[in-house]
């Protein structure tokens, strides 16, 4: 094999190593999603589903609130009864897990992520 061919292989392995690196870093910066649904019922039964919510901040459910939740992400949530993702009453839902509020407690009305 002559040594040009030898050099042009090895430049082209490098330029595709530099490309996949800068793919790759691209795509991480675009943010991290919860794969998977947080899926919730309303106080009127309605069935809401939220697909692959960011990992970052505070989101909110429907205005009435939520009094079931299911977590089919790949990451767990913690429930709040707010809209701000404060205050007591939190209530932690693993991946794959649902929680239902009981009848005289407040309904959630948001969630953020654990990572």
């Amino acid at each position: 094999m002559p040594v040009i061919d030898h050099r042009r292989r090895r430049l082209g392995t490098a330029a595709g190593t530099v490309l996949l690196t800068l793919t790759v870093a691209g795509c991480s910066g675009l943010g991290r999603t919860a794969v998977g649904p947080v899926t919730y019922t309303t106080e009127r039964n309605a069935v809401i589903m939220v697909n692959s919510p960011s990992v970052k901040g505070c989101h909110r459910l429907a205005p009435a609130g939520a009094k079931e939740v299911t977590n089919g992400t790949l990451i767990d949530i913690i429930l709040y009864r707010t809209r701000d993702c404060t205050g007591p009453g939190t209530t932690y839902v693993a991946t794959t897990v649902s929680d239902v509020s009981g009848a005289r407690n407040l309904p959630w009305r948001s969630f953020s992520t654990v990572h």
